[in-house]
């Protein structure tokens, strides 16, 4: 997978899902073979040559100006995840240094911050949805069948994508699972278009799309989707069914920390802090998993 693969089939994608009604160019009622625009209607809404997009559709022109690629993200009406997205496809990639990747890590100020959420389900994320570190009731909720030290240990972190994916339990525990996995998905999109050489980042792709149809079938479709605020139906083994708003904060390089709130006064609520009581009592010498920094 590189840039400009990527590029081309982002577009020749979101070309195909925009129909002509839509995007107001007539069809005078004529037999279409694709339901989607073609490459010479893109290009006269972009205000560009046919083939020059048709270049960029080949990938054979990586570098185009932000100027024309904000006219086809007009085009195309990318939201603001897409277009940025698109920016990041076309993108020359950075040679590679040479060097290993950095193991990526939790930082003091993070650890302090996963500290003050003890009442709060929390879980750090690392770019790749590898979990580097999460509070007691952040394990409980999310991935309470796992080993709470799992974090601490590089080589065994779990990592969110493949539990949505191929864990059973993880896949039981929400009840719109597709609306999570498209936006496990559509993240990924965006971690991709961004670290375009991610050497491990392109073997976990690889795997869930070996190991999971339902996985191969949404990349393949190229949504992309910044996960920061998410509503979704849980339905705990423990506490049964609770809803929560899953926030990610400190989006942006370097490691993000979701929180799992509800609403004062909900049943949610009520089964959040039962949740937390069962599993105060389950481990009281344990303390909470606070400092993986590994």
């Amino acid at each position: 997978m590189n840039g400009t693969s990527q590029l081309g089939d982002f577009l020749r994608a979101r070309r195909s899902q925009l129909r002509p009604e839509v995007a107001g160019v007539p069809t005078y009622g004529e037999r279409r073979r694709v339901p989607g625009l073609r490459r010479e209607e893109l290009a006269l809404l972009a205000g560009v040559s046919a083939s020059y997009y048709a270049r960029l559709e080949q990938g054979h022109s990586l570098g185009a100006s932000p100027e024309v690629l904000d006219a086809i993200a007009r085009a195309l009406r990318l939201d603001e995840s897409e277009h940025r997205h698109l920016h990041d496809l076309a993108r020359p990639p950075k040679p590679r240094s040479g060097r290993r990747p950095a193991l990526e890590r939790v930082t003091v100020a993070t650890a302090q911050l996963l500290d003050t959420l003890g009442d709060v389900p929390a879980i750090v994320i690392g770019r790749r949805s590898d979990v580097l570190a999460w509070n007691r009731l952040g394990h409980a909720l999310f991935a309470g069948h796992l080993d709470p030290g799992a974090p601490d240990v590089p080589a065994q972190r779990p990592n969110m994508a493949r539990l949505v994916f191929l864990d059973t339990h993880t896949r039981d525990l929400y009840a719109n699972w597709p609306g999570k996995a498209r936006a496990v998905v559509g993240n990924l999109r965006l971690v991709a278009g961004q670290y375009p050489l991610d050497a491990a980042l392109h073997m976990l792709l690889g795997e869930l799309s070996t190991k999971s149809e339902d996985f191969a079938s949404m990349w393949a479709d190229h949504r992309v989707k910044a996960c920061a605020v998410a509503e979704y139906e849980m339905r705990h083994p423990l506490v049964g069914s609770l809803t929560v708003i899953q926030q990610t904060l400190n989006q942006g390089p370097g490691p993000s920390i979701v929180v799992a709130t509800t609403a004062a006064g909900s049943p949610s609520r009520a089964a959040l802090e039962l949740l937390a009581q069962a599993t105060a009592r389950a481990a009281p010498a344990r303390s909470d998993n606070r400092l993986s920094t590994g």
